[in-house]
């Protein structure tokens, strides 16, 4: 075996993973697990190289702690940001934690971000939920005649929101001038 050549091919590896990493940031803006998925499948995929999975993930984590080091990735600021957005979609607190989780962050950074959401906000459950329930058109926006017959079925949709039982049955049980008086406050 010539070291010269399996060291070119290295450096082509480490460069077209560095190629695909700058060209994944420039559109998208990953969490630093996304990124590495990005890159191993990448690498499965289309470059199909020989190497082992071990030395190809060494490789990607080198390339992720050299960008997170150079400040192109940071995942303090992606919790904040995508907690927020996922504020104003109308996530509960708890939907929001279990979604940052997933895409590979970690805990101290979720507590923070939901902290900071805690003393921005006024009840933010409370306001998440309000907007969902304008998004999807339930509780208080159905006419007064279905209201009870969509009952379960809008307290089920606030479940998988991630509201609990007492806050779902506050929102449900608004009155509809109210609920729009509260949705303009918003």
């Amino acid at each position: 075996m010539n070291p010269t050549s399996n060291k070119s091919d290295f450096e082509d590896l480490t460069t077209s993973l560095k190629d695909l990493a700058y060209a994944y940031l420039e559109k998208y803006n990953p969490s630093k697990q996304q990124l590495k998925v990005y890159l191993l499948k990448k690498y499965l995929i289309k470059i199909k190289g020989t190497k082992s999975k071990k030395e190809v993930s060494s490789i990607i984590d080198q390339i992720v702690s050299n960008l997170e080091k150079n400040k192109f990735l940071n995942d303090e600021m992606y919790s904040d940001s995508k907690a927020r957005m996922f504020l104003r979609r109308g996530y509960s607190l708890n939907k929001i934690n279990q979604s940052l989780r997933n895409k590979g962050i970690e805990e101290k950074y979720v507590t923070q971000s939901i902290n900071k959401i805690k003393e921005d906000q006024i009840e933010p459950d409370f306001v998440s939920a309000l907007k969902l329930c304008k998004r999807r058109r339930i509780g208080p926006l159905r006419p007064q005649s279905n209201r009870e017959l969509f009952y379960k079925k809008d307290m089920g949709i606030l479940a998988r929101g991630g509201f609990s039982f007492d806050l779902s049955k506050r929102v449900l049980d608004l009155e509809s001038e109210e609920f729009k008086k509260l949705i303009k406050i918003i």
